[in-house]
Formats: structure tokens, C-alpha cells, sequence
């Protein structure tokens, strides 16, 4: 993997100019940290958005079958006409950038983008029909899921390179698409340490704290925090914090409920940096522990957001996770869906507070290295340099 501390900007090369294209996630933090480190290694970025997604319940409406509605067709046309109008009034550019998700979006960026003679890029980051599939969406409504498998497949292959963050996640889409690995180059999932980064911070109780933070998602094995918290009931100092909403929230509150959990408190939805603030006062950092695919094959940005924070992180084992972080060094690794082997893994942090202590700092420090948003965007802007002068 590319040298992340090398400079694409140096004085010998011309400032990289980038098209950011597309009706991308703008808040969502993969985004936020392509858009910011690009800006940080010189790359001039400018950014041709268009709104077409209202929120994630929306998202998943369309994925289970409401796409056929004229309403959102013409949600579609109107979206994409601007994005044109747009692309119309930007000076010349190097390289298009498709933003996350930016899959259907590549059809009109391949369009645009050939017009202007320049070569199209997109951050793959996560599959679209690997995330509907593993949602339910895809059995809940077959032809949509067959119709995303496709789009997703087609968009792909349109895109002269494709970054994605892992090696495992590479190989899924070769083997799923039929892609060839020269086309990718990677960029690891980080998190913005402009947020996310130590400090002292008010705990609301005395207890040792275990926090979780995301967005309820089946990859993130809640199930197993909640047997976790269960098997730990009897340890009165010892409690788990849920941050966050989504589609599993429902589910995994009644199932602390019916299991009578006096030890762990759900807070929802908090914004980032409010977020960020709360989880600096936890002990420990919940990283995932589900076994669906989309969890083994790439490792979450909540993990290296509690990196990020110099807090101790303990997650689910995989190989990709392995491959990235070094267990009971920079993070503390434990079985995927196994409650008694997290409980076994809290109570040892617990207890050796040097192994506790040397884990936040070692993973902190790791994180400094290769996940910062300078970091990644100095990754970034050097492939898409790579593209440009092909």
C-alpha cells in the first residue's frame, strides 16, 4: 500500500483539481474525511452535489420496491438535471470523484465525465447490494434486489478506478462483478480527528463503562452486547451505553428488557461532536462482533474512532480486522457472536488496567500513522493522480 506520509503535491506536479460528483451522503463521515483530506494534501476539490436521498428510512423505502413510484422517478430526473447544470458552470477538473454511495450515479459521471475527456473514480466503500441483501431487503423484494445487483455491477465497471478500504472487500467485488483487482487501490476506513481525539472528559457515573456507538446495524452483532451485559448483570459496576438509533434499535431495547438488564442505558441519537464528548468518558470502546459478511470483510470506522479517541477497543476477531490492527496491542480482540467470550474480554480489561492502558495508547498511536484525514486524503489524492496521467 502507498506510502500515506508521501507528498502527490509536490513542488513539481501542479495542484491536483478534482470534480466530487454525484447525490453522495455530504454529512456521512467517509465523505466528510475524502473532501477534508484531499483539501489538506493541496488537492483543489470542487464539489457537484445534488440532493436526491431524504434520510436513511427513505433509502430503504425505495431499496424495497417504492423506486417504481413516479414520484421518485422524478425525484431522479430532477436530481440529475441539476448535477448537469452544475457540471456545466465547473472550470476543467483532472479526475471525477464519485462520492459514497455514488454506484447509480456513475452512469451520468461517466457521461459527463467523457465529454470532458477526464477519468471517472469512485469510493466504492461499502457494496449497495451486499448492504440490502444483509438488511432483508433483497428477499423482501426480489426484482429490486436483482435490479441493484445489476446497476451496482455495470456502475462499476464504468469507473476507470475504484477505491475501496480493504482487501477482503476488493476480492467480494471481483469475485460478485467480475472486476479485475488492477482496477482498485485502497483506502482505509479512518476517522476525523478533528472530533475524535483524546481528552478529559465529566463520566456520569462511577461505573466501568462500556460504550457502543453506530447505527444499530445487523453487522454490528448487538445480540451479543446484549448477552454480554447479561452475563455481567452481578458485576454492579460495570455498565453499557448505547449510543445511536436504526433499523435493530427496537429489537435489541426489547431484548435487554425481557432480560431484565439493569446495566445498560440506551441514549439515542446525539450529533458527532456531542457523540465524540460522551464516548471519551466511557472505559472501553464496543467495536462489532456480527458475522455477516459486510462485518468480516472490512473493518468500521466506530473502531478507529475509539482508537481515534485513545480509548481501548474491543471487537469481534476476523482476518481483515487482523490484518489491520494487532490484537491486545492496538486492540482487544474476542470471538464474533460469542456474549460469554466478550464478557470474558471486558472483565480482563477491567481488571489489568496496564494491558487497558497500553491498548488505548498503542492504537492511538497506530491510528495517528495511517487513519487521520490527512492520512487517508494523501492516499487518496495520490491514486487519483495515478488515474489522471494515465
Amino acid at each position: 500500500m502507498d506510502d500515506p506520509q508521501t507528498d502527490p503535491n509536490s513542488a513539481q506536479q501542479p495542484p491536483l483539481r478534482v470534480c466530487y460528483f454525484g447525490t453522495y451522503r455530504q454529512n456521512y463521515g467517509r465523505n466528510q474525511i475524502m473532501l477534508n483530506g484531499l483539501r489538506a494534501n493541496g488537492v483543489h476539490v470542487e464539489e457537484c452535489r445534488a440532493q436526491l436521498w431524504r434520510g436513511i428510512e427513505d433509502r430503504v423505502a425505495q431499496a424495497s420496491g417504492k423506486w417504481l413510484s413516479l414520484s421518485f422517478v422524478g425525484r431522479v430526473i430532477h436530481a440529475y438535471w441539476s448535477l448537469i447544470r452544475q457540471h456545466r458552470q465547473m472550470a476543467d477538473y483532472d479526475v471525477m470523484m464519485l462520492g459514497y454511495p455514488g454506484q447509480f450515479d456513475a452512469y451520468l459521471g461517466r457521461l459527463l465525465s467523457w465529454w470532458r475527456g477526464k477519468p471517472l473514480a469512485i469510493d466504492l466503500y461499502m457494496s449497495l447490494y451486499l448492504i440490502a441483501t444483509e438488511r432483508g431487503l433483497v428477499a423482501k423484494s426480489p426484482l429490486t434486489g436483482a435490479v441493484i445487483r445489476r446497476l451496482e455491477q455495470i456502475g462499476l465497471k464504468l469507473c476507470d478506478l475504484i477505491i475501496c478500504d480493504t482487501l477482503g472487500y476488493r476480492d467480494y467485488h471481483c469475485e460478485t462483478y467480475q472486476l479485475t483487482a488492477d482496477r482498485f487501490r485502497f483506502v482505509p476506513a479512518g476517522a476525523d480527528d478533528r472530533l475524535f481525539f483524546p481528552r478529559e472528559a465529566q463520566k456520569s457515573s462511577d461505573k466501568f463503562t462500556c460504550a457502543y456507538h453506530g447505527t444499530f446495524l445487523p453487522s454490528h452483532g448487538l445480540e451479543t452486547i446484549i448477552d454480554a451485559a447479561e452475563q455481567l448483570q452481578e458485576h454492579a459496576d460495570i455498565e453499557f451505553v448505547f449510543f445511536g438509533t436504526g433499523p435493530e434499535e427496537g429489537k435489541i431495547k426489547a431484548l435487554a428488557k425481557d432480560a431484565g438488564l439493569r446495566n445498560v442505558r440506551f441514549s439515542g441519537w446525539i450529533e458527532r461532536d456531542e457523540m465524540a464528548e460522551k464516548l471519551a468518558a466511557a472505559d472501553v470502546c464496543l467495536g462489532v462482533f456480527g458475522t455477516t459478511l459486510q462485518s468480516r470483510i472490512t473493518v468500521q470506522n466506530k473502531i478507529f474512532e475509539g482508537l481515534a479517541l485513545g480509548l481501548p477497543v474491543i471487537t469481534g476477531a476476523s482476518p481483515t480486522a487482523q490484518d489491520a490492527l494487532i490484537d491486545q496491542q492496538e486492540v482487544y480482540f474476542v470471538e464474533r457472536e460469542n456474549g460469554r467470550s466478550l464478557a470474558d474480554g471486558i472483565l480482563t480489561l477491567k481488571q489489568d488496567g496496564g494491558l487497558r492502558q497500553a491498548i488505548a495508547k498503542n492504537g492511538r498511536e497506530k491510528f495517528m500513522t495511517k487513519h487521520t484525514v490527512k492520512a487517508l486524503g494523501a492516499q487518496l489524492a495520490q491514486h487519483l493522480r495515478e488515474v489522471a496521467q494515465r
